[in-house]
This record gives C-alpha cells, sequence and structure tokens, in this order.
C-alpha cells in the first residue's frame, strides 16, 4: 500500500470522527444531523446521518471502497456478528463456565449434616 492512501485514510478518520462527534441529535424524531459539508465523505450540510427508523446506516468501509483504497477492511473494525473479538469471546470463553462448575462439584467439602432443630423447627415460643 502506498503512502498516498495510508495519508488519505488517515484524513478520511478524522473526518469521520468529526462529523460523529459534530452531529445535532434531534431528539424529538430520534435522529442525528450533520452540521457542515463533508466533502471528503460525500456528505452535505443536514444529512440524516443516524436514525432510529428505515434508515441506512452510514458506513466508512463503503466510504473507502468509493476512493478505491485496498484492503478497505483492514481500516475498519469487523461487524460482531461476521466475526471479531465478541463472537469469540461467546463462542469460545462463555462455553468454558459449565466446565468450571464440575469441578467444583468434584472439589467441593463435604456438607455437614445440620442438627436436629428445637421444639421441631417452632423455636422456643411455648403455644
Amino acid at each position: 500500500m502506498s503512502l498516498d492512501q495510508k495519508g488519505l485514510v488517515d484524513e478520511l478518520k478524522i473526518q469521520w470522527k468529526r462529523l460523529w462527534r459534530e452531529r445535532i441529535d434531534d431528539k424529538v424524531r430520534a435522529e442525528g444531523i450533520a452540521v457542515d459539508d463533508y466533502n471528503q465523505l460525500f456528505i452535505d450540510k443536514g444529512t440524516i446521518i443516524h436514525a432510529t427508523r428505515d434508515f441506512k446506516a452510514l458506513n466508512f468501509k463503503e466510504i473507502l471502497e468509493q476512493y478505491e483504497i485496498l484492503n478497505a477492511e483492514r481500516y475498519t473494525p469487523s461487524d460482531p456478528y461476521v466475526g471479531g473479538w465478541t463472537k469469540f469471546v461467546k463462542n469460545n470463553i462463555n462455553n468454558q463456565q459449565p466446565k468450571r462448575k464440575k469441578l467444583a462439584e468434584l472439589y467441593a467439602e463435604e456438607k455437614k449434616e445440620k442438627q436436629q432443630l428445637k421444639k421441631n423447627g417452632r423455636g422456643w415460643l411455648h403455644i
């Protein structure tokens, strides 16, 4: 990869972070709106960048592909549903907990028998 592409990706990342940091959150319509023109990201002022219903979210990877950057997936975090650290933890690490329980049962101390209760468990009250 050439240094020109790396420099371009760095500039785009700065613009991308600025876009999300400086957005206006409209709480009535539940959407985020761009404050400025971001020509490098192909986003105009007033463009909805985040919404809750019927909205296709902005994707940094698609912007990199429009610039024809090689290996665009290298600069974006992987989707947790496709793969990545979250999926690895769910599939491999969280599945180890039942093994711990079995080991704990093997090495558990023997439980002592409880003593017989006085007055059949009613305590010292005389009825």
